[in-house]
Formats: structure tokens, C-alpha cells, sequence
């Protein structure tokens, strides 16, 4: 069995499985020259060959125990139709939403406008690189891809002050979404994704209505995906209460922020927990690296732990720093 799937399905804590977050990006010089010569980040997510080239890039270089696919949470709202595009030094910019149109798509036109996605993934699975290692496809959640549709920008200066204006709209796009996320999950395990982990980057931006921002859209893909017979990660970035979040969505396994306290959690999550440390552990030296890795590596040394960040890999990250990480992780007893 790969090494995740043993963490998760045989609670297995006799060893701790690395991959990063980002982990297949900016921080490789390899990735940055690709960048350099594809400009539109949308084409090169859709290049089966680039993307695969990619994903691999870290495979290479650290022998994690998962690749996780070269794409983007952002490919729903593109595959629905609605423009999409990546900014330098901006992040991504979304054109207007047609909620007629997005109404009158069938599963097919999603399909055929993120092919290559599944393409890759078919290609991975035969490749002898990632042969035992867990293959990661995600999603972006509901409340994240919302997030991004409507306010049509990052919010990390906040979300819109109309944002919660139309019901409608959110209503209907939260449906919308829920029925392609899911046929997107299907796909991306039909073409040989062993496990989906669930991005819901704002998560901590929801203030009121937790259940229908939180707990049920992302409750039905987590049932959907397991019904699918793969195990799935969620990541609800930000959220106070992950004890509350994993009792009532239930996935396989938890992704924690670098804000959240392991210690707290040790206790009372009774699922599979991965991440936690800060990125920006890092950007600092080998020794606070390595104390602040074993930190976590000793809190969960009895409870099944998938080393992992509390958010994706900074891009002045440090290849020397990652090679660290993971003798500490591999060394570790």
C-alpha cells in the first residue's frame, strides 16, 4: 500500500510520509525556467506534458512519497467558462459570472475543457517515477471557488462589500459548483488520482452561516469522494475550530494550518492529521528548522501524522532548506 493510504487507512504510525503544499513550484529553478517560457498559466495547467514534466520536478529532487498534480483550484471556474487569468505579481483576475450560461452546461463541456488535467493524470499513473507513492488530485472547495467567482479577485484585503448581496447568485452558484467539483473529482480518480485533497484556502474568512458556507458543501464532496472508494484530505485554512470541522465533515484525514496548535489537537481529532509547520520555518536556518520539525513529529509520534506545511511552500524557499526537511523528517524515530 502507498505510504499515505497506510497512514490513513491503517492508521500506520510506524512511519511519517512527506510531501509539500506548492511543493511542484517557484522555489525550483527547473519550474522557474518552464515559467519563463510559458507566460499564460492557464495553457501550461493544460499542457499534459509540461504539467507531467512538472509534477515530477519534485519527485526528482526529494523523493517525497506523494506527487501531487501541476494544476490550479481555479480550473473549475475556467472549466465553467468564466475568464480566468493569472497576473504577475497580482494573482488571479476573473471576468464576469453567467449564471444562464453555467445552468445550461452538461458534464461533457467541463470534461472536454479540462481533459488535459485527466490526461495527466493517466500518463503519471504508468509512470515508473511515482510507481508506490500516493498520486494527490484536489479541488478547490465551495466557499473558496465561490470567493473567487463573485469577488473576482484574492481577498486578501477582504471579500467585496457587495459580496453577500445576491442570494441567488450564491445559492445557485454554490449548487453549480457542487455538481461540477464532484464530476471533476470523479474524473481526476477515474484517470488515476489515489487520493483528493479538498483546498478550502478561505476558509477563514467565513464569520456566520457555517454550515452553509462550510460544513455541508464541503460534507457532500467528502461523502462523494469516499463513495468513490479514495481516501480524501480537507484543508479548511484559517478555521478556529478543527476539532468541530472533523467531527462533522469527517474526511479521512485533516490538513492543519501553521496558526493552529497541535498540541490542542492531539487530544480531541481522532482522524489522520496532516501539516502544520509554517512555511516561513523555512526561510530561517538549519537548527530552528530542525527543532521546529521534530516538534510536530514529536507531538504526533502516536498518532497517524502525514508530514506536510500549514500552507504551500514560499518561492524564495531554499533548495538546500527542503533537502533538510525531509533528512529530518526520514530521520526521525
Amino acid at each position: 500500500m502507498t505510504p499515505i493510504k497506510n497512514c490513513i487507512l491503517n492508521r500506520d504510525t510506524s512511519f511519517n510520509p512527506i510531501w509539500l503544499m506548492r511543493q511542484a513550484g517557484r522555489y525550483l529553478p527547473e519550474f522557474r525556467e518552464i515559467r519563463k517560457k510559458n507566460t499564460n498559466f492557464i495553457k501550461l495547467c493544460l499542457d499534459s506534458k509540461l504539467s507531467e514534466e512538472i509534477t515530477l520536478q519534485p519527485i526528482e529532487r526529494f523523493d517525497f512519497d506523494a506527487a501531487i498534480i501541476f494544476s490550479d483550484i481555479l480550473m473549475i471556474p475556467y472549466g465553467l467558462g468564466q475568464e480566468v487569468e493569472f497576473k504577475k505579481n497580482f494573482g488571479p483576475n476573473l471576468g464576469n459570472i453567467d449564471l444562464d450560461k453555467f445552468e445550461k452546461l452538461n458534464d461533457e463541456f467541463l470534461t472536454n475543457k479540462l481533459s488535459p488535467i485527466y490526461d495527466l493524470l493517466k500518463n503519471l499513473s504508468k509512470n515508473e517515477k511515482v510507481k508506490n507513492k500516493d498520486l494527490i488530485g484536489f479541488v478547490g472547495a465551495p466557499w473558496t471557488l465561490l470567493v473567487y467567482m463573485i469577488n473576482k479577485v484574492s481577498p486578501k484585503s477582504g471579500l467585496s462589500n457587495s459580496f453577500f448581496k445576491n442570494t441567488t447568485l450564491i445559492n445557485n452558484l454554490l449548487n453549480i459548483l457542487d455538481k461540477f467539483i464532484k464530476l471533476h473529482i470523479k474524473n481526476q480518480v477515474r484517470a488515476g488520482a489515489t487520493i483528493i485533497q479538498i483546498f478550502d484556502s478561505w476558509a477563514g474568512l467565513i464569520k456566520t452561516d457555517f454550515d452553509k458556507y462550510l460544513y455541508k458543501p464541503t460534507l457532500s464532496l467528502v461523502d462523494y469522494t469516499k463513495n468513490l472508494g479514495v481516501p480524501v484530505i480537507c484543508f479548511p485554512r484559517g478555521i478556529k475550530n478543527y476539532v468541530e470541522f472533523s467531527k462533522i465533515v469527517k474526511p479521512n484525514m485533516i490538513n492543519i494550518d501553521y496558526n493552529t496548535d497541535p498540541k490542542k489537537l492531539i487530544d480531541d481529532i481522532d482522524i489522520p492529521i496532516q501539516g502544520g509547520l509554517d512555511p516561513k520555518i523555512l526561510l530561517t536556518d538549519r537548527n530552528n528548522l530542525k527543532t521546529q520539525t521534530r516538534k510536530y513529529l514529536e507531538i504526533f509520534n502516536n498518532h497517524p501524522y502525514v508530514f506536510n506545511l500549514g500552507h504551500g511552500i514560499l518561492p524564495e524557499t531554499k533548495i538546500e532548506m527542503v533537502e533538510e526537511l525531509v533528512r529530518v523528517v526520514r530521520d526521525f524515530k
